[in-house]
């Protein structure tokens, strides 16, 4: 059966064009499948980018093709689901960094959670950042927690006299959009090193500006530099 065959006699399992994840309670075989099929895309686009196939996907499930094309049809809505999941555990984190009893530790584990998902993750990373009001009704909702929930977060934490008065919710959004960056560059020669510069930001934050804790991994080199510069200008080329 070919996947466009496939896809067109299983009608009544297509996915909500707003959560493709949210279709009637699957059987227990099913919703195990599809979260294989989920893991399997997240592993792949977070290796690879968008330069996937869903034949690919179903190959790392250990499904079958036609599994895939059934309850997710094509290559963008499989990453809208994978997303979705992504969302969902960031909205949870934020919210929980705005309720943790050390205000200053719930926001860094906030950002480091964030940036770990935006760095282990090439072709969700570029989602979330687009992230914005106009996103679609899914998308605005989790917005709606994620927002609020960081800037609670961010002035819990001043109160506390942890954080310097004049940063901004902003800043910390911003603060994903670096880290983010300077991951991407690193990752060929080490994808852990964002860590380092993380803490370097959460220091500068800091109300008393003196570091809490040793930086956690060593700079790049030079030579790691220049060996992140070649692959950085070959992707854009």
């Amino acid at each position: 059966m070919s996947p466009a065959s496939s896809q067109q006699s299983d009608t009544a399992h297509q996915t909500d064009q707003d959560n493709p994840t949210a279709t009637r309670p699957l059987r227990a075989d099913a919703a195990r499948n599809q979260q294989r099929v989920l893991d399997a895309a997240r592993e792949l686009f977070a290796r690879r980018g968008m330069d996937i196939t869903l034949d690919q996907v179903a190959e790392q499930a250990g499904v079958g093709v036609g599994t895939v094309y059934r309850r997710f049809g094509d290559k963008l809505t499989l990453l809208q689901g994978v997303l979705y999941q992504n969302l969902d555990l960031l909205s949870e984190q934020a919210e929980a960094a705005a309720e943790h009893p050390d205000p200053w530790q719930g926001l860094v584990e906030f950002c480091e959670y964030a940036c770990a998902n935006l760095a282990e993750n090439r072709a969700l990373g570029h989602v979330l950042l687009s992230l914005d009001a106009d996103s679609g009704d899914r998308f605005g909702a989790v917005r709606e927690r994620v927002q609020p929930a960081v800037n609670r977060a961010v002035e819990r934490a001043k109160a506390a006299g942890e954080l310097r008065p004049d940063a901004e919710v902003g800043d910390f959004f911003a603060l994903l959009h670096m880290i983010s960056g300077l991951a991407e560059f690193a990752r060929p020669v080490n994808p852990e090193v964002w860590r380092r510069y993380l803490t370097l930001v959460l220091d500068g934050l800091r109300a008393d500006g003196a570091p809490r804790d040793p930086l956690p991994i060593r700079g790049l080199t030079d030579g790691e530099i220049e060996h992140a510069k070649s692959h950085y200008h070959k992707r854009r080329r």
